[in-house]
């Protein structure tokens, strides 16, 4: 059975992804509040019941705030490393069903093989995800999606994990232009955004995206747009330059707004 992957929400005002894989439903990331996942789920042809684990990649709002609600279903088993566990808890009034694994080991949920890995991002212990299935022959062929939003540079290890990828979900954050000239934020948050730790800009997504001379990847997922400081138009434009490559992956630009997916 193929994969089925929509994103939820992708913008600082929220993130989150569904994967649905041989009969198992997951969220990645639920920054968006419990009755926005349940609407949004909704429109999947899914009830928020049949999620069957949530994989948290940090503790940041966009990333987490989802849990206040998602905690009244104790049944839910919630996947976060140590210390953002223990941030978000901070925050919770009651305690979800924690399931905490290393970062840098693997472990498997169902049929799931998921390796979290480190990625440079100003948050306690922040995470992507490498998720694997099937076992390889014609009834059960090997899949896999990458999810690696929330980082300031890319370092060989993160390469690594989303070079072998068929489905890589990447973000794309900000313009630098825009973001310059933007009077709405300080400077402080400036240099936070463009920093090493902080979001990876357009030019940034491009160069990574264009350095592989032969992925795998069958999609690719452009998201955390800022509302502000990025612009749809301008991502698909620029992603159409692709060396190429386009011609042997699909490429989507997600809507900041809408979620919806624009082909490029």
């Amino acid at each position: 059975m193929d994969a089925k992957f929509n994103i939820l929400g992708s913008s600082s005002s929220g993130n989150s992804g569904l994967l649905e894989v041989k009969g198992i439903k997951i969220l990645i990331d639920a920054g968006l509040s419990c009755r926005k996942l349940q609407c949004l789920l909704n429109e999947q042809k899914t009830h928020i019941e049949e999620i069957q684990a949530v994989f948290l990649t940090h503790e940041h709002n966009d990333h987490s705030v989802g849990l206040k609600g998602l905690s009244r279903y104790q049944q839910l088993p919630i996947f976060a490393n140590q210390d953002t566990k223990e941030a978000i808890q901070s925050k919770l009034s009651r305690r979800p069903n924690w399931k905490i694994f290393e970062t840098g080991k693997q472990f498997e949920f169902k049929s799931l093989k998921i390796h979290p890995f480190s990625v440079p991002h100003d948050a306690y212990d922040p995470v992507g995800f490498y998720f694997q299935w099937g076992n390889g022959d014609l009834f059960d062929p090997p899949g896999s999606l990458a999810w690696v939003t929330d980082l300031g540079c890319v370092p060989n290890l993160v390469r690594e994990r989303i070079r072998n990828a068929k489905i890589l979900v990447v973000e794309s954050n900000y313009c630098s232009k825009m973001l310059e000239a933007d009077n709405r934020r300080p400077w402080s948050l400036k240099q936070r955004i463009r920093s090493r730790h902080g979001h990876l800009s357009n030019d940034s997504t491009f160069e990574l995206l264009n350095s592989f001379g032969n992925p795998c990847w069958e999609k690719v997922f452009i998201m955390h747009l800022s509302k502000d400081c990025n612009d749809v138009k301008m991502v698909l434009q620029k992603f159409k330059k692709l060396n190429g490559q386009r011609n042997k992956f699909e490429t989507f630009v997600i809507d900041p707004e809408t979620a919806i997916p624009h082909l490029v």
